[in-house]
């Protein structure tokens, strides 16, 4: 049977975001379907029409979620008990904006929905654009890593490193976001603060670091 080494590479990256993603979440209401999804409808309207006078173009705004559903509350009737009461349907509809990160073009963005008399709820991420190049560094560090250990260990116990035999590792579909927090109250996304947001603030987020291991084994010698 052959000897072999089984050795963890541990991969680290950095890498400095250069792109702004704004997701935006749209609700509406009403005991009747097709008025909840008329508001809805009529809201994503309003919205993209102010991020394309802003400047944006409109086949850059893409739905992530649209969901309708029903919501009820618990009331207590004549006899005192709680009873199951229809309140509703909710219509949610997420879309998301990505563009080159550039402060004017995010203060315009924010201008855009605030002033869009939608009342939406907004969450500002920076990510990076081609997350396959970053994964890709992350296992060659990864593979490096491995290697180096395998090697220092062989070098050390008076033998030497041999054929590669196998490689355990399981991706995880983890999102590349810098920890950096953009945040805004639920008031100023409810109108009537635009002008404010027409101020570009200059932000220069945190680079993303990213970490993740696999298992190698090879032959020793």
């Amino acid at each position: 049977m052959a000897k072999t080494i089984t050795v963890k590479g541990t991969g680290r990256v950095s890498a400095a975001p250069d792109t702004v993603e704004i997701t935006v979440t749209l609700e509406s209401r009403s005991k009747d379907y097709d008025k909840a999804t008329e508001q809805a409808a009529d809201r994503i309207d309003k919205l993209t029409d102010a991020l394309v006078s802003a400047g944006f173009e409109e086949g850059g705004i893409k739905t992530t979620s649209f969901n309708v559903n029903t919501e009820y509350e618990y009331v207590h009737d004549d006899t005192g008990r709680n009873r199951r009461e229809f309140v509703g349907y909710m219509c949610m509809h997420v879309v998301m904006l990505r563009f080159p990160m550039d402060t004017e073009r995010l203060a315009k963005a924010i201008a855009a929905i605030t002033g869009s008399g939608v009342q939406p709820m907004l969450n500002i991420a920076f990510t990076v654009k081609d997350g396959e190049a970053v994964r890709d560094r992350l296992l060659c560090d990864a593979a490096a890593n491995a290697r180096s250990k395998a090697e220092i260990l062989c070098r050390a116990a008076g033998t030497e490193l041999g054929e590669l035999v196998s490689i355990n590792y399981h991706w995880e579909d983890r999102g590349m976001y810098s920890p950096t927090a953009y945040g805004m109250a639920d008031e100023c996304c409810a109108g009537g603060v635009a002008k404010t947001a027409l101020r570009a603030v200059n932000i220069a987020p945190q680079d993303i670091e990213m970490s993740d291991t696999a298992v190698f084994v090879w032959e020793i010698k």
